[in-house]
């Protein structure tokens, strides 16, 4: 049975998705409202997808009330512009050094569980680690996603409760890491309860996410050693 939960980000923290991120929220905005919305400026890292739509709508001045009225067909067009774009993700796209390693070594471990934390829908999120076979060691059923809430700092206990209910296994939040690459995630950490290292493989230099106060920073994620050893300490 396992007695520790790893929680692990997706973009910039386990995969690189090949820049398409821009591209598939404005083509998913431009169907649901009809006007494809320029160069919004939004920033989407260490946000929810529902909270990125949001923002890239609410910079359109669609009116009161529609951002919201618009938000389920930009999210399911998303996720279906995101499929179709999973050549690009594979050609284009990473898999960080180190991941795969650490991955397959916590998933014969069976004092530890794996999953996802992360700002995309559980869809996207599939269709993302699916496209680099990273899924096979992941239990992404027990994941907390942005398509369960629009605000992170909510994720760590619907984790954790998908944990109780789908495999039996009572953890707390002290029994939790989660890995990502934002100031985001360790908000999010920090709101459930959990510890949190943080990696400097996203946009964010490693000297300012080590200035925030993380339980963990690295530098990445190559020395694999040493990473599992923190997440099995």
């Amino acid at each position: 049975m396992a007695t520790r939960l790893v929680l692990w980000d997706v973009d910039g923290t386990l995969v690189r998705a090949g820049g398409v991120a821009t591209e598939v929220f404005s083509l998913a905005v431009e169907h649901a409202v009809g006007r494809h919305p320029g160069e919004h400026g939004v920033l989407m890292g260490g946000k929810t997808d529902p909270q990125i739509a949001l923002e890239i709508l609410a910079g359109m001045g669609l009116g009161a009330g529609q951002d919201e009225h618009h938000l389920p067909l930009v999210v399911e067009r998303l996720e279906a512009e995101l499929a179709a774009a999973v050549d690009v993700i594979r050609e284009k796209g990473q898999v960080l050094p180190g991941v795969p390693q650490i991955l397959a070594a916590l998933h014969d471990d069976p004092d530890i569980a794996q999953a996802v934390l992360t700002g995309n829908t559980v869809t996207n999120a599939a269709t993302k680690l699916a496209a680099f076979e990273l899924d096979r060691w992941l239990d992404l059923e027990i994941g907390a996603y942005g398509s369960d809430d629009r605000d992170r700092r909510a994720l760590v206990p619907v984790a954790l409760r998908r944990a109780a209910e789908l495999r039996g296994w009572e953890m707390t939040a002290d029994d939790v890491w989660v890995v990502g690459d934002t100031p985001n995630d360790l908000r999010c950490a920090r709101a459930g309860g959990a510890r949190c290292a943080l990696v400097g493989t996203g946009k964010v230099p490693v000297t300012e996410l080590a200035a925030l106060g993380p339980d963990a920073v690295l530098d990445d994620l190559s020395d694999v050693d040493a990473v599992l050893k923190l997440l099995r300490a």
